[in-house]
């Protein structure tokens, strides 16, 4: 193939996960990704891809890392300028921190700066897509699509609906849940990368009604995500336990609204008996596996190879800022080895690289556009240099020790940040 003025040939060292290869992963030393209009055209050796799209520009990463852009399952932007607040449990923390930092987004302008920093630093850690929660108010949804659809990220969200367990002032009702969830739908969805996502808080903050109104809207819409807290926190399940009599358990409260079901997506999970790890992977629902946050809150171990040993059950990667520590994929894989490990079955690199892209992609539904290199994707990259001199010392020193490239990942992984990003590509730009 020849290629034209706008096909631009990225080269660098290659690492990406692909569909064919579950348990690995793509290694080209001397690899290159031409793209063109947003899309990969081309992936492979260095001189194959040049010689196929000669006249092409050619952006020249030396043996820096090219890898996808990583994918976060499970993000609050509304909570980014309460990260790190002191880490009560969950119900407390919410109380005491995030009820009181989510009611600031009332103001249509606090949302809107909001919403342009938190999307420019999903820029500055290599996300390029990201499942997110807005707050109860439609204004918080809107600002988040702008400034996603101004710097053309893939962004799944919707506004927050709970109608008790919170403020009166964090309240809506079944009813205009639903209404204001269909006019930013309407709105937003399919536009660019964007896609809404119908958003119940979590069991304890919507009535029967709630829930059931939210399940004959996704009904409505079967291929819109839904997105949900499930089984994070022990006080969390006794709660639900007494607010839903009746139930077999966590899980069931959803399935009986009608809310479990193929791009539903369930934070945490870290409570999960067999039989809801069953039934999520019967309906094809996902977990989005949020480990630096269940460390802080103190929530639990949520065990990868168990869920994922159910056959069917997708598990992606969240921050699930502000509980979660950091934005950066790279601080959350590393957290997630430290969870597996501590449940003796430990993650290796290629499960770790496959849960923060590809695995994060078929959590959401979105596998066939983003989460590896491939031909036909969207051409969402990640330049990473574990080398570079903004690192710290000991990373790079630990790279420079490093005898295999799993090593460097892995070390990436446990020791790197946002500061071994060294260039975002965003569908291309």
């Amino acid at each position: 193939m020849t290629g034209t003025a706008r096909t631009t040939v990225v080269l660098g060292h290659v690492v990406t996960p692909t569909a064919s290869d579950p348990g690995g992963f793509l290694d080209i030393a001397s690899g290159a990704v031409a793209h063109a209009d947003g899309t990969i055209l081309d992936v492979g050796g260095a001189q194959d891809v040049l010689s196929r799209h000669r006249g092409a520009l050619v952006e020249d990463h030396g043996d820096r890392y090219l890898l996808p852009g990583f994918v976060d399952a499970h993000v609050h932007y509304p909570q980014i300028g309460m990260i790190a607040s002191p880490g009560l449990e969950l119900l407390d923390w919410l109380e005491r921190f995030t009820f009181p930092a989510e009611a600031r987004f009332a103001d249509d302008d606090h949302a809107d700066r909001v919403a342009d920093f938190f999307t420019d630093q999903l820029v500055d850690n290599g996300v390029t897509t990201a499942c997110v929660y807005a707050t109860v108010h439609p204004g918080s949804a809107d600002a988040l699509f702008r400034h996603a659809r101004a710097k053309n990220l893939r962004v799944i969200t919707g506004k927050v609906c709970m109608d008790r367990g919170a403020p009166d002032h964090l309240l809506d009702t079944p009813s205009s849940a639903v209404e204001d969830s269909v006019a930013l739908l309407e709105k937003w969805h399919g536009v660019g990368r964007l896609e809404y996502a119908i958003t119940p808080r979590f069991a304890p903050t919507s009535s029967d009604a709630q829930l059931t109104a939210l399940g004959e809207l996704a009904a409505s819409y079967p291929d819109v995500v839904v997105q949900t807290h499930l089984s994070e926190n022990t006080a969390e399940i006794e709660r639900v336990r007494t607010l839903f009599p009746g139930t077999r358990d966590y899980t069931d409260v959803y399935d009986r609204a009608g809310l479990v079901r193929r791009r539903a997506v369930f934070g945490h999970g870290v409570h999960l008996t067999d039989r809801e790890l069953g039934r999520l992977a019967q309906a094809e629902a996902s977990v989005a596996h949020c480990p630096t946050s269940n460390f802080f809150l103190g929530s639990g171990l949520f065990g990868v190879t168990r869920a994922q040993s159910v056959a069917g059950l997708r598990v992606g990667l969240g921050s699930d800022v502000g509980a979660g520590t950091s934005l950066s994929p790279l601080v959350t894989l590393g957290a997630a080895y430290q969870a597996s490990r501590m449940l003796g079955a430990p993650l290796d690199v290629a499960r770790l690289l496959r849960l923060a892209t590809l695995g994060g992609a078929e959590a959401l539904g979105v596998e066939d556009s983003v989460g590896s290199l491939e031909k036909g994707k969207d051409a969402d990259l990640v330049v990473l240099d574990p080398s570079a001199a903004s690192n710290s010392p000991v990373l790079r020193h630990r790279v420079e020790c490093a005898e295999t490239l799993e090593e460097i990942l892995f070390a990436t992984m446990v020791l790197g940040d946002e500061r071994a990003v060294v260039r975002t590509i965003v569908a291309g730009e």
